[in-house]
């Protein structure tokens, strides 16, 4: 669902350029405390992963794909805050190296596919928990729910902008149905990769997953017929809970899908693209100003062979992008705990 340049006016584009910057503001304060020296890296690696998944358009309607949004994953594993941030990263990569999604509509972006997924998947998300039983399964079932719901709504909200700031003279109404209809296709995928994901972190480093914090029901023993809470199990050393192999792991997961499995995405076009070809919201689209980088297309330029072109250029992406990511969040956790550190005051003689 990136949005190009042209899609949508200068003033509405400006305008969300100020909704996504507020949001970013907002979320780099927020970030601060959900972050410490556990989810910092796992912050950048989110982003990473968000970047490379996204590579892998799957085919949801005749001629037509979807791809991961990534809102609801993020929130869920790393914070609604930090989820933000998360997918302003991966978007601001995209836009400035890869040449995907306008730099003009980086506003319209980051509010769509970051501010709308992450609220509307986190809040979902944290309801459904609340009422359903406190079990890991749960988790996996609201993230599911969460993330389904999360695509529909963001490509709302990409209806709503094109009917105030839109280029083009076409129906609102034909370019709802149209949006809302392949998108809720989407939102299946989106569900699904987002559901495996979680459940996958859940099963072997639960304490990692934001979402799953405090959700866990103590055990209960029977001492004379009555159930009463179990003693408190002694903390785990920090070394053993190191998450330096679910980091690894999940690095190592990031690079092969964006550098082996992507060659076999869908080349279909994604659901923004194929309504805008079908209803003419396209008419005005611009030529993307990075279009000229030796990475536009998600190719590296002068390799001729595609296998290895895209390859390279996903390895490329993801790194990039982990660093990116991970510099941010350990700087934005730095500057929590240098603010929180109690200021010294010398003891009068």
């Amino acid at each position: 669902m990136h949005v190009p340049d042209g899609f949508i006016n200068a003033p509405v584009s400006v305008a969300a350029g100020v909704v996504a910057a507020g949001a970013v503001a907002i979320s780099l304060r927020g970030a601060r405390r959900e972050l410490d020296e556990r989810t910092a890296p796992l912050a950048g690696l989110v982003a990473a992963f968000t970047f490379a998944v996204q590579m892998l358009n799957f085919p949801v309607a005749a001629g037509t794909s979807g791809h991961l949004l990534g809102g609801a994953l993020a929130a869920i594993l790393v914070g609604p805050y930090t989820g933000v941030l998360c997918i302003s990263v991966v978007l601001l990569m995209q836009g400035i190296l890869f040449a995907d999604g306008g730099l003009t509509a980086l506003g319209v972006n980051i509010t769509v596919m970051g501010v709308v997924t992450v609220v509307v998947a986190y809040a979902l998300f944290r309801g459904l928990v609340k009422v359903l039983p406190r079990k890991r399964r749960s988790v996996t079932v609201a993230s599911f729910a969460a993330a389904l719901i999360s695509v529909p709504a963001a490509a709302c909200v990409f209806t709503a902008i094109y009917a105030i700031g839109g280029t083009t003279d076409v129906p609102v109404g034909k370019v709802l149905t149209a949006m809302v209809g392949v998108h809720v296709l989407i939102g299946i995928g989106e569900a699904v990769i987002t559901m495996l994901t979680v459940g996958a972190v859940i099963a072997v480093r639960p304490d990692l997953v934001y979402g799953a914090r405090g959700l866990s029901a103590p055990l209960k023993l029977r001492v004379g017929g009555e159930l009463v809470d179990a003693p408190a199990a002694r903390p785990v050393p920090v070394a053993a809970r190191s998450p330096r192999a679910v980091w690894a792991t999940g690095l190592v997961t990031a690079l092969v899908l964006a550098g082996f499995v992507s060659f076999y995405a869908s080349a279909s076009p994604d659901g923004l693209e194929k309504v805008a070809a079908d209803k003419g919201i396209d008419k005005n689209v611009e030529e993307h100003a990075a279009k000229d980088s030796p990475l536009a297309d998600y190719g590296v330029k002068d390799i001729a062979d595609a296998r290895i072109s895209g390859g390279l250029a996903g390895v490329i992406g993801v790194g990039v992008t982990v660093v990116a990511g991970t510099g941010i969040f350990w700087s934005v956790r730095r500057r929590h705990t240098t603010d929180a550190a109690p200021t010294h005051v010398p003891e009068s003689v």
